[in-house]
């Protein structure tokens, strides 16, 4: 990641900080999140360690410790730390990036990431770093906009109301990149990992309508099993071998 689009993303989430859980505190933002975290909940061994990479206010993190488990979270956003801090008293948050990880080797069980890898700049370099501090046989699950037709101009619409300054929490340009299931499985195979699985979640999104998302809603359950291609978010669930 280049420094100046790391200082934009730290700046903007700096920023925004203090309303950035309005978003996802009404009932189509709770349903959204619920929707992705309970993907990732499913993915990770429950009681143990889990690293969450681009922690934000700790959402997932307070998730993750109602199932009985213990979590660090590490985020470049050091006014979203403050907020996780308040959120989750009892766990560790740093400043960092999932590109450099500041911890040993062997150190989790498991390791979560949501809505953060498109932003990531390097991802071999992001997957290496929680290849090694992931102890053998521990899981890792990612989810995040992944490229389809439906968030192929997803990028354009973000550069368009950044410049007119529409007032959104997400919707800034990072250059972000999106990946299909190919791309993803690659990359996480070449870190190392294996039981590689990618699959799609998430057709009612956030920014939908009220009537539109409760629709999109009542439609999810068939369109992830029957029509994948119409979700938004993609997962990859993985392990690291227990001789690793």
């Amino acid at each position: 990641m280049t420094l100046a689009r790391r200082e934009k993303i730290q700046q903007h989430y700096d920023d925004i900080a203090d309303v950035y859980d309005l978003h996802y505190d009404h009932p189509r933002g709770r349903s959204y999140h619920t929707r992705i975290s309970s993907h990732v909940m499913e993915a990770l061994p429950t009681g143990g360690v889990l690293l969450d990479i681009g922690c934000g206010t700790g959402l997932f993190v307070e998730k993750y410790l109602r199932h009985g488990g213990t979590a660090v979270g590490i985020d470049l956003s050091r006014n979203m730390i403050e907020r996780a801090r308040v959120r989750c008293g009892c766990s560790d948050f740093t400043l960092g990036t999932g590109e450099s990880i500041p911890f040993s080797d062997n150190t989790f069980d498991a390791i979560s990431s949501l809505l953060v890898f498109s932003y990531v700049r390097d991802p071999q370099a992001m997957l290496k770093e929680a290849y090694r501090v992931l102890r053998p046989g521990g899981a890792i699950s990612i989810c995040t906009l992944g490229k389809k037709l439906l968030t192929s101009g997803i990028p354009v619409i973000y550069r368009v109301s950044e410049k007119i300054r529409i007032p959104h929490v997400v919707m800034k340009d990072f250059g972000e990149r999106y990946y299909d299931e190919g791309e993803m499985y690659q990359l996480f195979s070449e870190a190392g990992f294996c039981d590689v699985k990618v699959n799609w979640c998430s057709f009612a999104h956030i920014d939908m309508v009220d009537p539109l998302f409760n629709l999109a809603q009542r439609m999810e359950p068939f369109i992830e099993r029957r029509v994948p291609q119409l979700a938004y978010n993609i997962c990859v669930d993985a392990r690291k071998p227990k001789s690793g």
